[in-house]
């Protein structure tokens, strides 16, 4: 998906609202286990729900990989349900040499179809490059995450920089804001109009709203650029709504919630 189709569709819809099904087998209703794929039988109601309140659905692969073979069949099935104009992320935080790379580019790419990947950008420029250079998808380089522990590493201070700052900086030039997004963490909505300063024109990719904390009205006010340029990740308070037969319908509930809330911005 180019970025063109991106943001036509976030206008068109007026949401910046991207559903994480982190799919936890252990939390889902209890009715859903007879069913003989008891996640994508859940990941088919939650999508039916809320497609039209969002732009995008995130997966993070860990939840699917944990179940072996049947999980990346249902990982496989959930992509493929997913309406085609919505953007799709593998969150799966891969990095590794310039050969291997290449091939989680292609798995996650072309053999399943996701528009982007999350990436760990640890081990510099040839570790991303293989991603980038695919036509119409996107690499999503981790930049400053919401978890205590970007406290060790990103928020440490270079040459009067913070660490996350240098990555940031030093990828933009490994792509452009047509191919490159960036995942800044919500709980970190104070440093986003300072991010913006030097990142403007690129998308976030903004987890952490809801459960973990994150404020979305904060986010909104320091993040957005002229084509809105953000993704603002739900995941728990949607998806896990309720635990019974109607969680579905109480996550389109959250999910509705969450994109009035974003109106004001269009």
């Amino acid at each position: 998906m180019n970025r063109q189709s991106l943001v036509e569709q976030i206008r068109q819809k007026k949401s910046y609202l991207c559903i994480g099904l982190d799919t936890d087998i252990k939390k889902i209703p209890i009715h859903l286990l007879n069913e003989p794929d008891p996640v994508f039988s859940f990941n088919k109601a939650i999508i039916d729900a809320t497609s039209d309140l969002c732009v995008s659905y995130k997966i993070n692969t860990a939840f699917y990989e944990s179940m072996g073979v049947k999980g990346w069949e249902t990982l496989e099935k959930t992509v493929q349900y997913i309406p085609d104009e919505l953007f799709t992320i593998a969150d799966a935080k891969r990095g590794d040499i310039g050969n291997t790379a290449a091939q989680y580019a292609k798995t996650f790419f072309e053999v399943y179809g996701f528009d982007a990947i999350t990436v760990n950008p640890y081990m510099g420029e040839d570790s991303v490059r293989p991603f980038l250079e695919y036509d119409d998808k996107w690499t999503i380089v981790l930049g400053l995450t919401s978890n205590p522990g970007a406290a060790d590493f990103e928020l440490l201070k270079l040459d009067h920089h913070y660490l996350y700052e240098r990555v940031i900086q030093t990828s933009m030039k490994w792509g452009s804001p047509e191919n490159l997004m960036y995942v800044i963490g919500a709980t970190q909505s104070h440093l986003f109009s300072d991010i913006r300063k030097f990142c403007a024109d690129h998308f976030f990719l903004v987890p952490g709203v809801g459960t973990q904390g994150g404020d979305l009205q904060q986010i909104s006010a320091h993040a957005l650029n002229k084509d809105i340029g953000v993704f603002v990740n739900v995941s728990r308070a949607v998806i896990y709504a309720s635990d019974k037969e109607n969680y579905a319908r109480e996550g389109r509930s959250i999910a509705c919630q969450l994109q009035q809330n974003m109106l004001t911005y269009f």
